[in-house]
């Protein structure tokens, strides 16, 4: 599978993550789903650097988690979206999309 969608994967099981987070504070068995995801995170995480240079990865997947989390914050718990707010996470995703333009290629081989 391309390293680009284990990334995306990755990202998507950050934010299901952080969102079973907020849920365990109401119960506490979403703490099985919120250490399911960061297993399965950090697994898709580690295939997508196989050919995604490690800093740039790591930049988007946070970005997507970060993106991600203030959506469903605002969709499912009712948190603020004022537009600076929303000036700024445009940025976010704007620098992401900048990072993979200029940043996608493979990694150096350190096995050199």
């Amino acid at each position: 599978m391309n390293g680009w969608l284990w990334l995306l994967i990755a990202g998507a099981f950050e934010i299901v993550m952080t969102t079973a987070l907020k849920l365990e504070q109401q119960n506490s068995q979403f703490v099985w789903l919120f250490l399911v995801c960061a297993i399965a995170g950090f697994e898709c995480l580690s295939k997508a650097i196989a050919t995604i240079p490690l800093g740039l990865a790591y930049a988007i997947w946070t970005g997507i988690g970060a993106v991600g989390t203030v959506i469903v914050g605002v969709l499912a718990f009712g948190d603020p979206l004022g537009p600076i707010r929303l000036l700024l996470l445009t940025g976010l995703v704007a620098a992401m999309i900048g990072l993979k333009l200029v940043g996608g290629g493979k990694p150096a081989d350190a096995a050199h």
